[in-house]
């Protein structure tokens, strides 16, 4: 029998390991909907993550980390729109460029600033919890006490959801990588929502790669997204493109990825580089497509010709 105390330790750290897998994923949701691949989602959150710590340890103010997180992922998803979208390159192939380059370029940074071994700890984004949820016992504090960011990323996701299924724009959004071709008949001009998605999902990288830096842990380490945002994109993928189904494969993944730490404290004798691989092995699953038949927006990875 679990305890209720571990058991609510488990979902809080569920949420939030699951958080920043939601904002990414959420991020190329759009992107992929439009008929981009951004493989450089791994590198955009890395930015975040090394430019708000740096930014928030800088200044002493965790929201001016943000904020320069956000910045200075913007040129790296315009980066990526500009190959992929412009000059037409291959979407995979720029984007794990792309990763390489961010991975060697926060190394270097961070080395230069904090020092090869430093873990300096540095300001971080306060915790909140909504007004009543606090009190409850064992759920309060271990499952409703987070970052405000994570709630800020409800709503943004919430927002997105009717976005994409009650407007205008989330219409065109869909024509651009379902049928550009009849998108740009109608008026549409391709390329510039394609631009647009890109860019928002170097905003909602950056938040993502925010949260783990300043937001979660309140340092930064090389390298460490870890992956995750390949996971985000094997999330949209196990999702079959669609938000709520994404969203719950980032859950899946996060509780995957918790389980590293429960199953020890709960006496279970598993070896860790099992529960390591967890996480992966369900997005191996979900790549393969063997939770499914997957469906693409028709025009994803494809380059449009026109405007």
């Amino acid at each position: 029998m679990i305890e209720p105390e571990l058991a609510a330790v488990f979902v809080g750290s569920t949420v939030r390991l699951a958080a920043p897998l939601l904002l990414a994923a959420t991020g190329e949701l759009v992107s992929e909907r439009a008929g981009v691949l951004n493989m450089s989602v791994e590198g955009m959150m890395l930015t975040g993550a090394f430019a708000g710590a740096v930014g928030s340890w800088a200044t002493g103010s965790p929201a001016m980390g943000l904020a320069l997180g956000v910045l200075c992922v913007l040129p790296v998803a315009w980066l990526q729109a500009f190959l992929s979208i412009t000059l037409r390159a291959n979407q995979i192939v720029t984007g794990i460029g792309i990763n390489i380059l961010v991975l060697g370029a926060t190394t270097l940074g961070y080395r230069a600033i904090f020092g090869s071994r430093s873990r300096a700890e540095i300001p971080g984004l306060d915790k909140w919890a909504p007004p009543g949820l606090a009190d409850l016992p064992v759920l309060g504090e271990h499952v409703f006490r987070q970052t405000w960011l994570l709630y800020a990323a409800i709503v943004l996701i919430l927002g997105v959801a009717w976005v994409m299924r009650s407007t205008s724009l989330g219409l065109a959004i869909h024509s651009a990588g379902t049928a550009p071709q009849a998108a740009a008949n109608s008026g549409l001009a391709v390329n510039r929502i394609r631009y647009g998605a890109v860019l928002f999902t170097g905003f909602m990288s950056a938040l993502a790669g925010c949260f783990l830096s300043i937001g979660d842990i309140h340092t930064f380490t090389e390298g460490m997204t870890s992956g995750a945002g390949y996971l985000a994109i094997a999330a949209v993928i196990f999702g079959n493109w669609r938000l709520g189904r994404t969203l719950l494969a980032c859950v899946l993944f996060g509780g995957a990825t918790a389980l590293q730490f429960q199953l020890p404290a709960m006496g279970v004798d598993i070896p860790n580089a099992l529960l390591i691989m967890l996480p992966y092995v369900l997005a191996l699953l979900a790549v393969g497509g063997l939770v499914g038949r997957q469906v693409a927006p028709a025009a994803l990875t494809l380059p449009y010709k026109g405007h």
